[in-house]
């Protein structure tokens, strides 16, 4: 269309799609918790809504380009939407003083090239509780060894351990009803993972106990049929805000890869419970996968009776997660 064609519209009947569109893109954020769940559409929307951003520029170009004021109008609503979404994730909300104790999570990667380089970088970060997941059988004695000198207590439960530079007591597995579904032939060949994906322990603080939960959800997937596969991490984080309703400690620290970032309604039984330290005292979003090129955040440390002073995303590894550390004060 040529600029003396879109001069014979007044500004305010220019640009009808882009002004659709931006309508319907602030309608989505609003209202993403309407969106059926139906072959996990709702998850598949809420792990990416931070990314509706960008189509927000896009919009504005495209608005002004036909000179719509229509257009340009209609793009407050996403704008505004956004930024009450995820507006305050953007600044440094860390805490002056620092904390009692560091906390770190990592999914460690069952085909990690290099266990024990990931070990030691782990090991150098300065967390005094160390969670790792998915690990195997294979390399869980390289982390037992690299991690000896720097945390005399530790426990491993099927896939999930915990390392710590204090005691450790009523250490047990927290049943999660595991279900591999369709991804038990999309492991490495020779790769072997145990049954168990989470733990519960506690940890003796100079401070008090601190119940630390480490845990493992299930893996999504795009199917070629059914859509996004959540089921498996659906149930897990069900039964794993089940053993959470249970605690009776005042003071909680989740540390685990839950395939899932807190906007999505699969964890509302969890993050009704535990806040996002991340959230809380991070800087950003603070995304952890995949580690090439992080997209979104399932890799989390979810709190009670404690507070985030902060929290950041520590350098890659040779795993496809990037790992998390937080600072947490009584």
């Amino acid at each position: 269309m040529t600029a003396g064609a879109r001069d014979r519209h007044g500004p305010w009947k220019r640009g009808p799609v882009p002004a659709a569109l931006a309508l319907l893109l602030g309608l989505l954020m609003l209202l993403h918790a309407w969106i059926t769940d139906r072959g996990g559409l709702g998850s598949l929307v809420e792990t990416f809504l931070p990314w509706c951003g960008l189509l927000v520029p896009l919009l504005l170009a495209w608005a002004l380009w036909r000179r719509s004021a229509a257009a340009a109008v209609a793009l407050l609503l996403p704008a505004v939407v956004w930024l009450h979404l995820f507006g305050p994730l953007l600044g440094d909300r860390s805490r002056p003083g620092g904390g009692d104790l560091t906390v770190a999570e990592h999914n460690v990667g069952d085909a990690n090239p290099d266990p024990s380089r990931t070990a030691r970088d782990l090991a150098a970060s300065g967390a005094d509780v160390l969670a790792l997941v998915e690990l195997t059988e294979q390399a869980g004695g390289t982390y037992e060894k690299e991690l000896a000198r720097t945390y005399p207590y530790h426990s491993v439960q099927g896939t999930v351990g915990v390392w710590s530079r204090y005691p450790l007591s009523d250490t047990r597995p927290v049943d999660t009803a595991i279900d591999v579904g369709p991804l038990a032939s999309a492991k490495p060949a020779g790769v072997r993972l145990a049954s168990n994906r989470a733990l519960r322990t506690t940890v003796a603080t100079d401070h008090g106990p601190l119940a630390v939960y480490v845990a493992h959800l299930g893996s999504v997937r795009l199917m070629p049929r059914g859509g996004f596969w959540t089921d498996s991490r659906d149930r897990n984080a069900q039964a794993l805000a089940e053993a959470l309703a249970t605690e009776r400690n005042e003071r909680v620290v989740l540390l685990g890869d839950l395939n899932g970032t807190t906007d999505d309604r699969a964890l509302d039984g969890i993050t009704a419970r535990l806040r996002s330290a991340q959230a809380e005292a991070g800087a950003g979003f603070g995304f952890t996968w995949p580690a090439t090129f992080p997209m979104v955040r399932i890799d989390q440390i979810l709190l009670h009776g404690v507070t985030a002073y902060d929290a950041r995303v520590l350098p890659a590894t040779g795993s496809d997660h990037l790992p998390v550390v937080a600072s947490v004060g009584w």
